[in-house]
């Protein structure tokens, strides 16, 4: 059972999502509350996966995620936004955030969204243009950059097997059925590559995968 919290300040939101995802024999939503009950909350519930809201009146959403992430088992972040453009969107990926979406995805959607989160996959709403994403690389500095290339040397082959297959989008179960392992193995090569990369979540180490060209150097040796 995947345990979902949903945070926003809009009741009407939380009812839909809430409703929505209570149709999913797989999915409990063990809380919909607003930004200010987000981290009691949370401590209380251990959800698996947090869709919160990246604008609230009350408190910041980008301020409730560092919170959430700095508990001692973080729950998978996803933010909530109704632009597609929402120039926080790359703040919070580099604070953590495993995605995005936008609050009209299709209802059919979110199941599969939720799930395919607490497999440890990166979710980005389908509707977000690929500006959004050249955006968030072209957001870092160039020293940051070439340092966090520089990283990549860091990595045994087989965790760079695995951040190719996490910058392609595929969850900790897809890369563990790709390459033969256990899913528990996975997740330890996926912690240790956050580390040695010194980035804060999966869709950091997949950005820069994809800047470094480690998924045209896999595509080449096919």
């Amino acid at each position: 059972m995947i345990r979902v919290l949903v945070v926003d300040d809009e009741a009407l939101i939380r009812m839909g999502f809430r409703r929505i995802l209570d149709t999913a024999a797989d999915i409990e939503v063990v809380a919909a509350v607003p930004g200010a009950q987000a981290l009691s909350t949370a401590r209380e519930t251990a959800p698996d996966v947090v869709l919160l809201d990246i604008r609230m009146p009350d408190v910041d959403g980008l301020t409730v995620l560092a919170e959430l992430r700095g508990l001692p088992d973080p729950p998978v972040v996803a933010m909530l936004t109704t632009f597609d453009m929402d120039e926080y969107v790359a703040t919070a990926l580099r604070s953590g955030a495993a995605g995005f979406l936008l609050k009209d995805t299709d209802p059919e959607e979110l199941p599969f969204l939720v799930r395919s989160l607490a497999e440890g996959g990166t979710v980005l709403s389908a509707k977000v243009t690929r500006t959004v994403v050249e955006g968030y690389l072209d957001a870092g500095s160039h020293d940051r950059c070439v340092g966090g290339l520089g990283r990549l040397d860091r990595l045994t082959d087989r965790e760079r097997a695995v951040l190719v297959l996490i910058a392609e989008g595929l969850s900790n179960t897809d890369i563990a059925n790709r390459l033969y392992l256990s899913t528990g193995t996975v997740k330890d090569h996926v912690s240790a590559i956050l580390t040695k990369l010194e980035v804060g979540g999966r869709v950091q180490a997949a950005l820069l995968a994809q800047r470094a060209g480690l998924l045209r150097e896999e595509g080449d040796t096919l």
